[in-house]
This record gives structure tokens, sequence and C-alpha cells, in this order.
């Protein structure tokens, strides 16, 4: 899953991404509401964490002008601990919930799962195609009955496919999800990976994981 951070404590920043990174989100961090802005126009994302007290354009002008577009990403404001009437108006703006300062990473991680779960539509954590099972919440994957292990970046791949059997994600789509590389760096890092998780997942016909020759790859959907 692929997060926009927007925080100007830098240490906060840094706090944020390091444990999102280490639970296999995908972050991106910005310091200021008016390049946030551009960034979410330009970029999906699952979720934005967006503090309140930004420079540039503060959190609430950049939610309720995210809102105004249609955009319905879900979105979970930052504030400080003593200011209820911002919470209230971030909610009435079209918030997805908030959190307030100071926190614990693990308590943001499972706002994030919760917020994205519900925009998705989804009543559980779990991803199923076929007979393989992807719990989103505890990371476990099972192939028919066969557990998988799988490292954190392979997991981000696997769940990317999942996620929608059936489209074809480019290289450079897989290259930005999984890594955040907005360029190609010239290396098969997403071709390594694809046959790692091959070797894992397709243990069982029938195989998910295609190759769409001078594209990239999907999730069969059976």
């Amino acid at each position: 899953m692929k997060i926009l951070v927007v925080e100007d404590e830098i240490k906060i920043q840094s706090f944020i991404k390091k444990g999102l990174t280490a639970e296999g989100f995908v972050v991106d961090c910005l310091d200021n509401g008016d390049d946030a802005l551009l960034q979410i126009q330009h970029n999906p994302y699952d979720a934005v964490v967006l503090d309140i007290m930004i420079k540039g354009k503060d959190g609430l002008k950049v939610l309720k002008k995210i809102r105004q577009t249609g955009d319905q990403t879900p979105v979970i404001l930052v504030t400080a601990r003593g200011d209820l009437e911002d919470r209230l108006e971030g909610l009435n703006l079209g918030a997805d919930d908030y959190i307030p300062k100071p926190f614990h990473v693990d308590e943001l991680i499972a706002r994030l799962r919760a917020v994205i779960r519900r925009s998705e539509g989804q009543p559980t954590n779990i991803l199923q195609v076929a007979d393989l099972k992807i719990n989103l919440m505890t990371r476990e994957v099972l192939r028919g009955e066969e557990a998988i292990e799988l490292t954190p970046r392979e997991f981000a791949l696997l769940e990317l496919l999942a996620r929608s059997p059936e489209r074809v994600y480019s290289r450079m789509q897989i290259l930005e999800y999984v890594w955040s590389y907005d360029f190609d760096p010239n290396t098969n890092l997403v071709d390594v990976y694809i046959k790692r998780v091959r070797e894992k997942v397709d243990i069982l016909e029938p195989h998910l994981i295609q190759t769409v020759r001078g594209v990239g790859y999907k999730m069969r959907q059976p």
C-alpha cells in the first residue's frame, strides 16, 4: 500500500516513515501543503497522513481542496492534542479519521489499514484470488492450506497484483508502487521479484501470476 505523509516536523516525518516502511508500506513524504496538493493530483495513493499545521496551505485547506475535486482518498489528520475545534472541522470537511500527537506508530498503522479497508468496501482484511488468501493485517499468505513466507517487498508486489485481478501493471507502475521509483533504474529488479514471488505462490495449479508480453504482469482470476 502506498501512503503520502505530509508533515513538516522532520523528526516526526522520519519516525512515521520508518515505522510504516518496516510494515511494508511504500511511503512518500512532503513538508508543505502546496506540494501535497500537486502530488495527490498526479499520483494515486491508498491513503494520506496529513498534519494540520504545515507550511503553505494548512492541512484543513488541503483536505478541503482534495474533497472539492471529488477525490475520496482516505485522509487521516494529525492534530495537536488540544485542537478539538480543528478535529471537528476536519471531520466535517471529509477526513476519515484523526490522530492526536503524540501517538504510537502502531496506532497509526491500525488506523490506516482500517480507513483503507473501509474505502475499498472490504468487510475483512482478506484479499482472495482463487485459493490464494492474503491477510493484510497479519501479513499471512496462504495458497490452499500452504503458508507462504514473503519479504516485505514480495508482499507489496503480491498485494498490488491481487488487489486488481486481470489488471496489467507495467514494470514502471510496479517500480513506482513497490519501490517508489518514478524512473527506470535500468535493472531487472521487477523481473527478479516476480520470479521470486512466482516460485513461492505458484506452487499449485492454476498459476496465477502471468506475464503480458511487451507490457508487464497481472494476477490472473481463474
